[in-house]
């Protein structure tokens, strides 16, 4: 787990602890200490603690005009035992909502595992967004479907062409532009 790095490729366009409005503002990251875990396994010192034991993040990237982030997320997402949900939402989610954002990309390739319990935050979140979105991308199959038989997709977009295997390959306004593109589509907007 603990060589499972952040995306770092934009941070000549983005770094959460230099934005003002980041909850990660002024965080400062030592490499070479590794105090964080999940189930006794350190994780990269990059990774951000949104207050869960078991999910960490990283917001790649904010743009406070079109209003959208991309943020890529590492662990096991347990709603039973730890609702990690709680702390995205509370922690992360609403102070980005209250600064304008309502499109949110979630990267979930290191998603290793997901526990669901009930859907009150997504509901909240789907609300909060208003003429926005939550699309999630790269999650893994198996754990697309326990949040399917949680009903997180009456909430969350995922699947399909809204999968991009090769997101590091674009700049984040080019890969915000796509899925907006895709999204708008499944939306009939």
């Amino acid at each position: 787990m603990h060589d499972i790095e952040p995306y770092y490729g934009w941070e000549k366009y983005y770094v959460a602890s230099n934005d003002e409005y980041s909850p990660f503002y002024g965080r400062e990251y030592i490499i070479t200490h590794y105090t964080q875990e999940i189930y006794g396994y350190y994780i990269h010192p990059m990774w951000d603690n949104i207050g869960s034991e078991t999910l960490y993040i990283k917001i790649l990237y904010v743009h406070y005009g079109e209003g959208f982030a991309i943020i890529e997320l590492l662990g096991e997402w347990n709603d039973t035992l730890y609702n990690d949900v709680m702390y995205l939402k509370r922690n992360v989610i609403d102070l980005m909502i209250n600064k304008g954002i309502n499109k949110f990309i979630l990267i979930g390739e290191n998603i290793l595992n997901f526990h669901g319990s009930d859907e009150c935050y997504y509901e909240e979140w789907f609300e909060d967004v208003e003429d926005g979105w939550v699309v999630a991308i790269n999650f893994r199959d198996f754990v697309l479907d326990e949040m399917s038989h949680y009903n997180i997709d009456w909430y969350i977009n995922w699947g399909g062409s809204l999968d991009i295997a090769n997101w590091r390959t674009f700049l984040p306004v080019k890969l915000y532009q796509i899925i907006k593109q895709q999204i708008t589509f499944r939306l009939g907007e």
